[in-house]
């Protein structure tokens, strides 16, 4: 899951490391703080489809559960790493922080390609993964939830299974399920509405009106298409989509000067986010290379894919014009990248505040699981709506009253409220 020579968990400690040296947070919390509590590796046996069994090697790692249960979701990639899980389970601690909610940070992973995998192949693996930590997981432990390429269906399948080991009904043991079986309402628009609800709050703060500006994205899976969705809605004007092509294995970027039908887009596209490039260009998309996102001349560039996008090398290719970046994805922005950032005036919405939603109405999912009383999605958006822009406000305040970075100001946020939760806890 790295990009080139950069390790996203060397990222994510850099960042931690440079943010306890601003508040001077003690070197026990420290060294608490810049690495998992606990990690499981682990291999699972599948019966594929034509008899023969394959390995699969996974992962679950916490990274700190002193505010609360620890949350996080499970990858499917073929590419998948450690290292990325560790991050992942990092910027997870400090995403429900920075957003108030009472959970820990944690992530799964699995190497695997489920674009190559039967169903019911896809359904072994998943049960597979819940027998490796059933005794590890819980309500009021550890709450898995989908990820990239993973979806309702296999975290159904992993409920179902944990309540087979159990042998008890504990639809609060993970997140992200199908209606009618526990899952939320507005969950599947949360994340990308989440990243909306926080650009229009940047956007107020840079005297700007949404309906008077153009973004350019990158990525259409869950969380691209519904932040394109209720960015549209409000009057934004999407020019560029870019988009991996599994059939071609390289990214496509679809432009279209006009701005781009949202719903249309998504009409063509496949659910791992692939959009049909020939249905594309008879709909008027110019298409491009899959780095021409990131040049766009727009007032918006909203990162929604995987981490270290936005490296030295990419981001001297932004425009003068980009007044905004809002990190939809999980560490788009390589550490180096942020002073540049900052020299541009760029006003950025780092990603754990931005895409928190989706971990925040995992939060309410588990809530209403929990007490087996479900809200309506106008309930739902709602209070997401309201969590999301507290938490905006919360961190710009800090920002300008002591005249720091966006990104900076989220940590500290999200750090002093980690290490007051250990410091009475007595870990340190």
């Amino acid at each position: 899951m790295t990009q080139g020579e950069y390790n996203p968990y060397v990222s994510a400690q850099t960042q931690f490391n440079n943010v306890a040296d601003m508040i001077n947070l003690n070197q026990s919390a420290r060294e608490l703080l810049s690495q998992p509590s606990r990690e499981i590796h682990f291999t699972i046996p599948v019966r594929m489809d034509d008899g023969e069994t394959k390995v699969f090697k996974a992962f679950r790692i916490i990274h700190n559960d002193a505010r609360g249960p620890a949350k996080g979701g499970i990858r499917f990639h073929p590419h998948e790493t450690a290292d990325t899980v560790r991050a992942l389970s990092m910027w997870m601690t400090w995403k429900c922080a920075v957003v108030d909610i009472p959970l820990g940070g944690g992530k799964g992973g699995i190497i695997c390609d489920p674009r190559n995998m039967s169903d019911g192949e896809q359904e072994r693996l998943c049960r597979g993964y819940i027998r490796a930590i059933a005794r590890n997981i819980g309500p009021v432990n550890d709450v898995p939830a989908p990820d990239v390429m993973s979806n309702a269906q296999h975290m159904l399948w992993m409920m179902d299974e944990y309540e087979v080991i159990t042998g008890g009904h504990y639809p609060g043991v993970i997140t992200g399920k199908p209606l009618g079986m526990g899952g939320s309402l507005g969950r599947t628009e949360a994340t990308g509405y989440g990243v909306i609800y926080t650009l229009n709050e940047a956007l107020k703060t840079q005297n700007m009106d949404i309906a008077a500006t153009t973004a350019s994205i990158q990525g259409f899976g869950n969380v691209a298409e519904y932040a394109a969705r209720l960015y549209s809605q409000l009057g934004g004007k999407v020019v560029a989509l870019s988009t991996w092509d599994n059939q071609d294995k390289k990214a496509y970027t679809f432009y279209k000067n006009n701005g781009l039908d949202i719903e249309k887009m998504a009409q063509i596209k496949d659910k791992f986010g692939t959009i049909d490039k020939q249905k594309a260009a008879a709909l008027g998309c110019e298409i491009l290379d899959g780095d021409k996102w990131i040049s766009q001349e727009v007032d918006i560039l909203i990162p929604c894919a995987l981490e270290n996008q936005l490296t030295p090398e990419t981001i001297v290719n932004v425009s003068d014009s980009v007044k905004i970046i809002c990190e939809g994805a999980n560490g788009p922005t390589t550490p180096d990248c942020d002073a540049f950032i900052k020299d541009k005036g760029i006003y950025l919405v780092p990603d754990f505040l931005c895409n928190a939603g989706g971990v925040t109405c995992s939060y309410f999912e588990q809530v209403q699981c929990n007490m087996n009383y479900f809200w309506t999605k106008e309930d739902v958006l709602e209070k997401l709506n309201i969590k999301m822009t507290q938490a905006f406000a919360a961190v710009h305040e800090i920002a300008v009253e002591k005249g720091l970075y966006m990104r900076d100001a989220a940590y500290v946020i999200a750090i002093n409220r980690v290490a007051q939760a250990v410091k009475q806890r007595g870990w340190v």
